[in-house]
């Protein structure tokens, strides 16, 4: 289909799109006028991580178009848990631990989106407001007869969990029901038409747009965007060494700046189109490198996406770190630092310590895989001692590095 708005065109063309729910009939209303559209996050850590990245930049692109996001806070239903894609039941969270994850959340959109009063200025807005005020037998009332067990059952939120034979709580199950009123809500405060989301959310979504014109006879739209996966098939955000947050507290921008510096040579024109603004025609031209060369796609990559979420000092920082890493052999500013006490310390502890490792265990084994390295040199012996009164860098394999420093 060719697209006659600039939304579904800057969306298309830089693979955001999977499913529409009336592509038409949205391509048309953007054409014309300003779509206020919104995507919801819950808020279960002090930070996103990078598998929201894309949901964060489609509402970038809203806004690059000109129209108008709408950062929709889950601080009512991260109370519950979406059960889309969880083997298990979240953890209960306290309000107050949900307010000040919240708080958090909000300075990585700050960067990314313009916020104010304006047309097509972003708000941000908690689901709590309304869902925490809703009377249970009123809500039964007024939102119940629009569902049907019958069909709640074969949404892939459930039936993946009943499926697997893992408990969904009743609780859980309320979930779809309260997004779905999510997207009334907004439709009725703030004349939101527009509501995006990952491939997973699609039945949460449709769900929405249903109640909505039952229960308000108002024209509203859904979007997903695809399953986002690694080349090698690895969810997107999810390493070995755990999440890449997208908060500075929960992940230093030289780890950040790695994980994007690191990606596989196949994935770096679609990453380039999702995380970065660079024209098309610049990352046409980065992709289509050829041996080593990719790897200057890669670090334009890492700066790109890292200046986004972290700032331009954290991207220069960041590079200039790997260049004295990797370049010089020397040691980068930004690099993870543990104390090294005078009297030394065991390769196994520093492995723990500096976070290599989660646990000896883990460091046992990238020992006896070959992996452990002090000043380049390779550490075979687990009961190795590394002397104390001298600075000294440690690395797991080729890609990551600390600074053992004299305490």
């Amino acid at each position: 289909m060719t697209y006659t708005s600039t939304l579904l065109r800057l969306l298309d063309e830089r693979g955001y799109v999977h499913q529409m729910t009336d592509a038409q009939g949205l391509d048309a209303l953007a054409a014309k006028q300003i779509v206020p559209g919104y995507i919801g996050f819950d808020a279960t850590a002090p930070s996103l991580h990078v598998g929201s990245l894309v949901q964060i930049m489609m509402l970038r692109r809203l806004q690059q178009a000109g129209h108008k996001p709408i950062v929709l806070m889950g601080g009512g239903t991260t109370k519950i848990g979406d059960p889309s894609g969880k083997d298990e039941s979240r953890k209960m969270l306290t309000p107050e631990l949900i307010r000040a994850n919240i708080a958090s959340i909000r300075t990585v959109f700050e960067r990314l989106l313009t916020f104010g009063d304006g047309p097509t200025d972003a708000v941000m807005v908690d689901n709590d407001e309304w869902l925490s005020a809703l009377g249970y037998v009123d809500l039964l009332r007024e939102v119940g007869p629009h569902f049907t067990i019958n069909r709640m059952l074969t949404f892939d939120s459930v039936k993946l969990r009943l499926e697997r034979e893992q408990p969904l709580t009743f609780l859980e199950f309320n979930y779809m029901i309260l997004q779905a009123y999510d997207f009334r809500e907004l439709a009725l405060q703030h004349g939101c038409r527009l509501q995006m989301g990952g491939s997973d959310q699609w039945g949460n979504i449709v769900n929405g747009i249903e109640l909505t014109r039952r229960m308000e006879a108002k024209e509203v739209f859904g979007l997903t965007t695809p399953l986002l996966t690694t080349a090698d098939g690895a969810k997107m955000g999810k390493t070995a060494a755990g999440a890449v947050w997208l908060n500075e507290e929960q992940l230093p921008a030289y780890d950040f700046w790695q994980y994007w510096r690191n990606a596989d040579d196949r994935d770096v024109g679609r990453f380039l189109r999702l995380f970065t603004d660079l024209p098309l025609d610049e990352i046409a031209r980065l992709e289509s490198l050829q041996g080593s060369e990719i790897n200057q796609a890669k670090v334009v990559l890492a700066n790109e996406v890292t200046r986004l979420c972290r700032g331009d000092e954290a991207a220069t920082a960041a590079e200039a770190t790997a260049a004295a890493t990797f370049a010089g052999g020397g040691v980068g500013e930004d690099l993870p630092v543990f104390a090294l006490p005078a009297e030394g310390l065991g390769i196994i502890d520093a492995l723990v310590g500096i976070g290599f490792a989660a646990s000896r265990g883990e460091a046992k084994r990238l020992i006896a895989g070959g992996g452990a390295r002090i000043d380049g040199n390779g550490i075979a012996d687990e009961s190795f001692h590394i002397p104390g009164g001298a600075e000294v860098r440690i690395s797991s394999g080729k890609k990551k590095h600390g600074v053992l420093r004299p305490a």
